[in-house]
């Protein structure tokens, strides 16, 4: 069983989302903490001057309000986490700055991209600091 569980959320997608918390209740300790995050891709540098501040701000009031809303549905308590960076690297960054004891990730069925580039949930399983739990 797991005390510190992590549920990186990519967008509301509520049927995969529902299904990593009930996944994360199922596996976790009584006294246990689950937290949701999101990770928000940095803008590169050169084009985030012509985004006006109030659209950059819009979209992180938009994640925060999507965590709140994913929490209003669980019946225990949940914490969220709003950060920037780069998916995969941010979500294992941020299981070993808190002591996550596993990471509850959903997965997609893998596209040309992913061959390519690497999907998120792969990176997180190559390299993050616990166990991981991907959902198909």
């Amino acid at each position: 069983m797991y005390k510190n569980i992590l549920i990186p959320i990519a967008g509301d997608e509520a049927a995969r989302t529902d299904k990593a918390i009930a996944v994360a209740h199922a596996i976790k300790d009584a006294d246990a903490s689950i937290t949701l995050l999101h990770v928000t891709e940095r803008i590169p540098s050169f084009v985030e001057s012509y985004i006006p501040q109030d659209i950059r701000d819009r979209g992180h009031k938009d994640a925060v309000d999507m965590l709140k809303a994913i929490e209003a549905r669980s019946s225990d308590p949940i914490k969220h986490v709003v950060t920037v960076g780069h998916g995969g690297q941010s979500i294992v960054d941020f299981a070993a700055d808190h002591g996550i004891d596993c990471i509850v990730i959903s997965s997609h069925r893998p596209e040309l991209q992913d061959v390519v580039f690497g999907s998120t949930a792969a990176y997180v399983v190559r390299h993050a600091p616990c166990a991981v739990h991907v959902l198909r």
